[in-house]
């Protein structure tokens, strides 16, 4: 039976890969809209064709709210256990998702489908809780309940996709965190512990600054059926993007991922911002440098591999299908 529930999860399993390793690749097909912009923050849609229609991914988001897939702890600060219980539906896991609740919040760092009925598989983690190891309130210190933010700085994402380092992480997390208390004028950290990345991302002020941004610029993706992910900058900089197998699985993410750049926008709006907007070549100047770059393989839990393409300007962190070869998502960060 073990046997069998692995080649289910190799089967499904979204690995960081490429087609020749430490080769050069092609650059996407895609078409990047002009800039949607409110305050500090702009957005640039990616279009571009689907490249699987399935349909019966859940987001972890999604899977936890009905009920249908567990996030165990462990007693590891950097190995959780993930169960998707459904009959039905496999489940998207994103790397950078937070989980919170267990004995410390942690983010997800892996990019992975967990098929229908899967069994417990381990997956690699990281704590954005430094110092808490027991049970906070009413949560349960056996399991993580929800999944509704995710990491919110190109710091951070480099930290835990790149670096992959835990006391890296907990430099970024505290480093954002002061970043956002200047800029909403006043501290961002919880009674209940002023380690927790999620509890500051619940924070009242920041919460309400995020949703003046998520107000503005929720809509843009609405009746746009051929739109497959998004770019944005803050400040007149690119900061990151995403892009994903469809776009009925980017729209399931769209508010998770808007919210997070949104905090970012946030944490950053008392940075110094450029005269000249950013232009929608520019930004597909910088998917393409990045898809073009050379990449490293290195091997992650469950089977994985972390494929990263970089250059001295940029990075990005590949997801395929281990059965189909598609590739299902793409993170894009811009390191300067």
């Amino acid at each position: 039976m073990k046997i069998q529930c692995f080649t289910r999860i190799f089967a499904a399993l979204f690995v960081m890969t490429c087609a020749v390793t430490l080769t050069m690749a092609q650059a996407a097909d895609y078409r990047v809209s002009q800039a949607y912009t409110y305050k500090n923050l702009s957005i640039f849609l990616i279009h571009g064709k689907d490249q699987n229609a399935k349909g019966n991914i859940l987001t972890l988001q999604e899977a936890l709210e009905r009920g249908v897939f567990r996030v165990y702890e462990t007693g590891d600060v950097n190995e959780l256990q993930v169960e998707n219980l459904s009959k039905e539906f496999d489940v998207f896991i994103q790397s950078g998702d937070i989980v919170k609740g267990g004995r410390q919040d942690r983010i997800l760092a892996v990019s992975i489908i967990i098929p229908a009925r899967s069994g417990r598989v381990s997956i690699d983690a990281f704590c954005v809780e430094h110092g808490r190891w027991t049970k906070r309130g009413d949560e349960d210190s056996a399991k993580f309940n929800s999944s509704n933010d995710r990491i919110v700085t190109k710091e951070l994402k480099m930290a835990a996709n790149g670096a992959r380092s835990q006391q890296e992480v907990w430099q970024q997390v505290s480093e954002a965190q002061a970043r956002l208390a200047t800029t909403v004028g006043g501290s961002v950290a919880d009674g209940a512990s002023a380690s927790s990345l999620q509890l500051s991302l619940e924070n009242r002020k920041v919460v309400a600054n995020v949703d003046e941004y998520v107000r503005g610029l929720g809509s843009i993706v609405a009746g746009k059926t051929d739109v497959i992910g998004y770019a944005f900058a803050i400040n007149g900089q690119i900061n990151s993007a995403d892009v994903y197998v469809s776009n009925t699985l980017f729209k399931k993410l769209w508010p998770k991922m808007l919210k997070a750049a949104a905090t970012e926008a946030v944490a950053e709006a008392r940075g110094v911002r450029l005269a000249e907007p950013v232009k929608a070549d520019a930004v597909k100047g910088f998917l393409d440098d990045a898809d073009r770059a050379r990449s490293k393989e290195q091997t992650l839990s469950a089977g994985a591999s972390l494929v990263t393409r970089e250059d001295k300007d940029n990075v990005m962190y590949e997801a395929r299908d281990e059965k189909t070869k598609v590739v299902v998502h793409k993170s894009y960060v811009k390191k300067h």
